[in-house]
């Protein structure tokens, strides 16, 4: 074989599997979002990909296969299929209910991978479906798997991103599974904070630290700009660790095997001031780093150490709050969004929206771009296909993209307001026009 393999993202989000994907040889050639303003984001970050502002809920293939943007790519069919559909019914935070009906869209994504007759697929969800009686319902969803014609990897395993070149404690189950009579896909080998790790600029250094991730950007505080937007121009940026050179695309391989991006090296993006009292920045300044805040709860990252998981918020049936960012080893402050990113393994090329609000349940949200590489990596292989470097240098979309609130965005997507529900108003501080909307399914 030797054209870019295909995959469809289900479940899309804002796009750390579609990148992971692409930056291992993939074409993205479909995305699937019903989050009209995750899928603009999508759209900015991926303008070649088909997306479709949909639920997967009753979602014809043929309206993805037929999809004008993508039926050439799609005409010798689908290689993969990816996703991790919405978990909160699985999560070990709160009460892992089986009747969450959040979780029927699992199945969901078991009737696509069929309906698409894709080669092969990559589930990926919580460690709370691997515990308890959600066990059963992975048991039930792999049966689901291969009565459909489906061998699955055994055995399944949970993956913890900073073994795979992630500065963060995260860990997430990858099923990985091929059509009958296809080779099975292995699971990729982690790194250990003993090993070195060879980035794609050609340096080797150990496993990424909180510093490494971190250090070379500049304090957000610096800049009054960064007060109402979310970007600024930084002069003499100098990115000091392998793998901040890395994130900042200082050489042509750090596309890996992805469509490099016209982008302005110089901006500083996603990096809005969040403003703290006094009393907060104090208690902040004395929590011992690795420890966390016993009032906000929030974590202090440990500078030669990790990020713990970086989360996406509550929904509104808890309250629809800003999720955790964990307080700068450094400053006495909170992460921006910019370096929630940078712990999440998101180049600095990639844009979210401009309010903290969504652009931190957006990181929150998805799977590590370098954890989905590796995965990806596993599945070329099993495909037999040598990756391929593109020819073609493509542009980003139109930043109104990352600006647009639930209404502009649904309007784009000539779509309605998917159901919402109306939850506590944003804070003056997050600079949103709108109520906060939950949006599931």
């Amino acid at each position: 074989m030797t054209r870019r393999p295909t995959v469809v993202d289900l479940f899309a989000g804002v796009g750390g599997m579609s990148l992971g994907f692409e930056q291992a040889g993939f074409d993205i050639a479909a995305a699937v979002e019903l989050d009209p303003i995750h899928a603009a984001v999508h759209h900015f970050n991926f303008p070649q990909t088909a997306m479709l502002a949909s639920s997967v809920v009753g979602l014809d293939v043929r309206s993805i296969l037929s999809h004008p943007v993508c039926s050439d790519t799609l005409r010798n069919g689908v290689d993969v299929v990816c996703g991790g559909a919405p978990c909160q019914g699985f999560s070990l935070i709160g009460q892992r209910m089986m009747a969450d009906p959040r979780n029927m869209l699992v199945r969901q994504f078991v009737r696509l991978v069929a309906g698409l007759d894709a080669k092969y697929f990559v589930f990926e969800n919580v460690k709370g479906l691997t515990i308890g009686n959600h066990r059963k319902f992975l048991q039930l969803l792999i049966s689901e798997f291969e009565e459909r014609g489906y061998q699955i990897t055994q055995p399944w395993r949970v993956l913890n991103a900073k073994n795979y070149g992630v500065p963060q404690n995260r860990e997430r189950l990858f099923l990985l599974g091929a059509k009958a009579g296809l080779p099975l896909p292995q699971y990729p080998e982690a790194y250990t904070a003993d090993e070195p790790t060879l980035f794609s600029s050609g340096l080797v250094s150990r496993v990424p630290t909180c510093v490494d991730a971190l250090d070379d950007l500049p304090d957000n505080m610096w800049y009054p700009e960064l007060v109402t937007e979310d970007f600024v121009h930084i002069e003499d940026w100098n990115p000091s660790s392998d793998f901040a050179k890395e994130m900042h695309c200082m050489t042509d391989a750090c596309w890996h095997f992805g469509y490099p991006r016209r982008w302005d090296s110089s901006l500083l993006t996603s990096s809005m001031q969040t403003t703290h009292s006094e009393v907060s920045r104090l208690r902040f300044k004395k929590t011992p780093h690795g420890q966390v805040e016993p009032v906000s709860r929030f974590f202090k990252l440990p500078p030669n150490g990790y990020s713990n998981t970086l989360r996406a918020g509550t929904d509104s049936a808890r309250g629809a709050f800003t999720s955790p960012r964990p307080i700068h080893y450094r400053y006495d402050r909170c992460v921006s969004v910019r370096e929630m990113a940078r712990l999440h393994g998101y180049p600095d090329w990639f844009r979210f929206h401009v309010t903290k609000w969504h652009g931190a349940r957006q990181v929150g949200n998805s799977v590590p771009p370098p954890l989905a590489r590796a995965v990806a990596t596993s599945i070329i292989k099993a495909l037999s296909v040598e990756p391929q470097s593109p020819q073609q240098t493509i542009d980003l979309g139109s930043p109104d993209l990352l600006k647009m609130n639930m209404s502009q965005a649904s309007k784009f997507w000539n779509v309605e307001v998917p159901i919402k529900s109306r939850t506590r108003k944003i804070k003056a501080d997050e600079h949103n026009q709108e109520d906060h909307f939950v949006v599931s399914g």
